[in-house]
């Protein structure tokens, strides 16, 4: 189990940073935003005995979303989503293990694999309830086997590395220059293989707590299998950097995006790759670190541009905040913390202050919102990055001690579930 933070320092350092009136500013915008989570993002679903969380307005539910949500919502001692979605989404699964990404009012993404955080959601809840990890053994934890074993499926070629379905399954929607249109299956994603290698280890956790010690082994390899292939296969030595490879081609798909610092938040890039990472291309103005980094897109790509061309979510260029709060937690592994909170803050900054409520997306150049309007999902990880910092805190370590900061040590108000519907 990982150490609790410091909650005096960590917290009284967090409030010097941001002055009293931003704080005061947060704590209004936390509250509408937290109203918005209780009244349209938690909903109870016919047929289900608790309410289902999500960050859209249409009632749709999305699988890497949920991990993200979850996590914002551990701010508040909040779990109760990490089961109810979890087991939601285990029981659409099929005898081959696959489980749709997506369920909800549109047949959207059916044909498409629950993205590697099946595992890291159940984690999260079990690390926020004593550790107990009880709940998960017999089906759910052989479903979570099943999952994993399919995705490894897509795996053709069989170089350790498995494919993306399209740039749509990889949730960076119009990425199709790196990831390929729908059901085409060519791209061995840095991202999914980041994806998996925690997830594997999530896995290991897990079995390990089930008393499963040969499972928690072939996990831990498996793992450490597929560090090496990302290492050996995706990595650029000329270039400095992690891309994509085309599996029907075996050629690198130079196309730079944010993806290729992930190898940071997983930890599998040496400490000398990460330097080159961070000194040739994240702090490079030209490429990703715009004034509101980080760029989804390098700006040197040709196809690079910000807002939207019509509805479309836009990954080519534009500043999402999951990807920010991974690659934070990326640049905190590898010691550099100031500029760990350079990007804390002005990813805070942008998200508090430059918009006038949380929104889907924003523009790297000017920090302009886009997208849902007002949007209560992942964005929310906006305002807690440089608390993040301060605490040197990571709820997203498998192993870390889950702390309800915002509720417990700030006195924010937390989202309040609905009643579950009585059983019959």
């Amino acid at each position: 189990m990982g150490q609790v933070p410091s909650t005096s320092a960590g917290v009284e350092a967090f409030k010097k940073d941001i002055s009293p009136q931003r704080l005061q500013t947060l704590e209004s915008r936390l509250g509408a935003l937290n109203q918005d989570i209780a009244k349209r993002g938690m909903l109870q679903v016919p047929g289900q005995p608790t309410p289902l969380l999500t960050g859209y307005a249409y009632g749709q539910f999305y699988d890497w979303d949920l991990y993200f949500e979850n996590l914002y919502l551990s701010y508040y001692g909040i779990s109760d989503f990490c089961f109810s979605n979890f087991k939601v989404f285990l029981s659409t699964e099929q005898p081959d293990g696959f489980i749709t990404r997506s369920f909800g009012p549109k047949p959207y993404g059916l044909k498409q694999h629950f993205k590697p955080f099946l595992a890291q959601i159940a984690v999260l809840g079990s690390q926020q309830n004593e550790n107990n990890y009880k709940w998960l053994r017999g089906a759910y934890y052989e479903g979570l086997k099943k999952y994993l074993e399919r995705w490894f499926a897509y795996d053709k070629d069989n170089n350790g590395l498995p494919t993306w379905d399209s740039a749509d399954a990889s949730g960076m929607d119009n990425q199709v220059r790196r990831a390929g249109e729908k059901h085409t299956y060519i791209c061995e994603g840095t991202d999914l293989a980041c994806y998996l290698y925690r997830e594997l280890n999530s896995m290991a956790l897990i079995a390990g707590k089930l008393g499963k010690t040969e499972d928690e082994k072939n996990f831990l390899h498996h793992a450490a299998k597929l560090a090496k292939a990302v290492n050996d296969i995706l990595w650029d030595e000329k270039d400095g950097f992690y891309y994509d490879r085309n599996e029907k081609t075996g050629e690198a798909i130079r196309v730079k995006s944010v993806v290729g610092f992930l190898p940071m938040w997983a930890g599998i890039a040496t400490p000398e790759r990460a330097k080159r990472l961070v000194k040739e291309h994240l702090t490079n103005p030209k490429e990703f670190w715009l004034q509101y980094p980080i760029a989804t897109y390098a700006a040197t790509e040709p196809d690079f541009y910000q807002g939207r061309k019509g509805k479309e979510c836009n990954w080519q260029g534009t500043c999402w905040i999951p990807t920010n709060y991974m690659v934070m937690h990326g640049l905190l592994r590898y010691g550099y913390k100031d500029l760990a909170r350079d990007l804390a803050n002005r990813t805070f900054a942008m998200a508090l202050e430059k918009n006038s409520t949380t929104r889907e997306f924003y523009d790297s150049d000017t920090g302009k919102g886009n997208g849902m309007n007002p949007f209560w999902g992942w964005s929310s990880l906006a305002y807690v990055m440089p608390l993040e910092v301060d605490l040197n805190y990571n709820p997203t370590d498998e192993r870390a001690q889950i702390v309800p900061w915002l509720s417990r040590d700030l006195g924010i108000k937390p989202p309040e579930p609905p009643p579950a519907t009585p059983r019959k």
